[in-house]
C-alpha cells in the first residue's frame, strides 16, 4: 500500500473491508484492481507525503469502484454518512423544506415538506432553481455546476437565509429567500391527486430508509381509498432505496412477497427470506398459509421510475410489476439484485459493501435493473418552461389503454 497518510489510511480500510465482506455479482480481480489503484494512489500523493488528503484518497477508491463495476459498493464522505445517520434514525436538522436534484440548467424541486419554511416562501414542487447564493446550480451542459443537493444541504445546515432563482412555467424569474427550520432529516410519502376526475390517487415516495416507512406508505394508500381512488400511481423517481425489510413490506400491498437473499460468511452461503403480506413485515414460515389473493389495493397502478431509482426502489417496482403494475419512466440505476452494509471509514465517512445477492420466491435472480414497460423520459424543457411532466402524462394515457382493453 501506499505510504503513511489520511489518504492511504483510508485507501487500504476501504479496500480491506470490501475484500473481506464483498458477495455481490462483480466478477472483476479486486485485488489487482487495489494494486492498480494503489500505485495511482502514490502518483497522486508524491508530492504531499504524509500530508496527503482524505479526499484524494476518496478520489482514487470511487475510480477503483467504478472500474470494480457494482455501483452498490462505493464510498460516502462523512458529511453524507451523517445524513445516512440522520435520515434513518429520523432526526431533526436545519432544513428549507425542499427536496433538490441535479437537472439540466438548474436544481429540480421533487418535494416539499407540507408547513415548511420553503412552502410558506413559495416554493414549489417542479420549480428550477437556477442559481444559488448567485452560484449556478444543477448541471450545464451535461457538466456539474457548483452547487448540486449537497452543496444546498450543506448550506441549509449554516442555518441562514439562502437566495435562490427559480424558472417557473408562465412566469418571469423569480427571486426567493428561503429560511430554514429544524424539520425532519428524512423525506415521507405525500399523497396528491390528478386526472380527469380527479381520482387518480397519486404517492411520491421518496425514500425506503427510515424504519416505518412501510407504514407511512400504507398510511397514504389507505387515505387514498377513503377518498375514492379510482386508479393509483406511485412515483419512485428520486428514491434511492433504503430497508430491504421495508421496501419488501410496501410492495406487498399489491401481493404477498417473499425476497431471499443469500450471502457469505467466511466460507459459508446462508440464505435468508424477507417478506411482506398486506403492506407489512411478514414471516417465512405463514407465507403458506397467506389467503390467495391477498392485497390491500387491486385496482390498476402504475410505478413512475427514472434513473435515480434505486436499490430498494428498484425491488419495490419490480414486485409491483410482477402483481400487474405498469412501469413507467426510464431506465433504473440498476442496483436492484443486491444489498449492502455500511462499514465506517477513517475520515468518519462510510464504505457500502455488497453484501448479499437477491432472488425472488422462486428462486430466480433478481434483475439488476428496470426497463419500463412505457418509455417516457422526463423532459426538463416542457416541465420548466410548459409545466408538463411529461412522465406522468404518459402514466395516465398507460392506465387509460388498459382500462380500454
Amino acid at each position: 500500500m501506499a505510504g503513511a497518510s489520511p489518504a492511504s489510511d483510508l485507501f487500504r480500510s476501504a479496500t480491506q473491508q470490501v475484500a473481506r465482506e464483498y458477495y455481490g455479482w462483480s466478477t472483476a480481480d479486486l485485488g489487482a484492481l487495489s494494486e492498480k489503484y494503489d500505485a495511482l494512489l502514490r502518483v497522486r500523493c508524491s508530492d504531499q507525503g504524509e500530508a496527503c488528503s482524505y479526499a484524494t484518497g476518496r478520489d482514487v477508491l470511487q475510480d477503483l469502484f467504478k472500474e470494480f463495476g457494482d455501483a452498490h459498493t462505493n464510498v460516502r464522505d462523512p458529511e453524507g454518512a451523517e445524513r445516512l445517520r440522520e435520515v434513518t434514525q429520523d432526526l431533526a436538522v436545519q432544513r428549507t423544506g425542499a427536496r433538490l436534484s441535479r437537472a439540466e440548467g438548474g436544481l429540480l424541486v421533487v418535494s416539499i415538506i407540507p408547513g415548511s419554511p420553503a412552502e410558506a416562501e413559495g416554493l414549489r414542487v417542479f420549480d428550477l432553481v437556477t442559481t444559488v447564493d448567485g452560484q449556478a446550480a444543477g448541471k450545464r451542459g451535461g457538466e456539474n455546476a457548483p452547487i448540486g443537493p449537497n452543496e444546498f444541504i450543506r448550506l441549509e445546515r449554516a442555518a441562514r437565509p439562502i437566495r435562490v432563482t427559480i424558472k417557473r412555467p408562465a412566469s418571469p424569474e423569480l427571486t426567493l429567500n428561503l429560511t430554514t427550520a429544524s424539520l425532519l432529516a428524512r423525506d415521507v410519502p405525500t399523497l396528491s391527486w390528478t386526472g380527469a376526475d380527479g381520482k387518480v390517487a397519486v404517492i411520491s415516495y421518496p425514500t425506503f430508509l427510515p424504519s416505518d416507512a412501510s407504514q407511512l406508505f400504507l398510511d397514504r394508500l389507505r387515505e387514498a381509498q377513503v377518498a375514492g381512488a379510482r386508479e393509483l400511481i406511485v412515483d419512485l423517481r428520486y428514491n434511492g432505496g433504503g430497508s430491504l425489510t421495508e421496501c419488501v413490506a410496501a410492495a406487498s400491498v399489491f401481493a404477498p412477497v417473499e425476497y431471499r437473499s443469500q450471502t457469505r460468511v467466511g466460507g459459508t452461503l446462508s440464505t435468508y427470506s424477507y417478506t411482506g403480506v398486506n403492506g407489512t413485515r411478514g414471516h417465512f414460515l405463514n407465507m403458506k398459509t397467506v389467503p390467495p389473493g391477498s392485497a390491500v389495493w387491486k385496482g390498476p397502478t402504475a410505478v413512475l421510475v427514472g434513473p435515480s431509482t434505486a436499490s430498494c426502489a428498484e425491488v419495490f417496482t419490480y414486485y409491483a410489476q410482477r402483481a400487474g403494475a405498469i412501469a413507467v419512466g426510464e431506465r433504473t440505476r440498476g442496483v436492484g439484485n443486491s444489498g449492502v452494509v455500511f462499514d465506517p471509514l477513517p475520515d468518519g465517512g462510510v464504505v457500502s459493501v455488497t453484501v448479499l445477492r437477491a432472488f425472488n420466491g422462486q428462486g430466480e435472480p433478481l434483475p439488476d435493473t428496470i426497463t419500463p414497460d412505457v418509455l417516457a423520459p422526463g423532459d426538463i424543457v416542457a416541465l420548466a418552461e410548459g409545466g408538463r411532466d411529461v412522465t406522468l402524462e404518459a402514466a395516465l394515457q398507460a392506465l387509460e389503454a388498459r382500462a380500454a382493453r
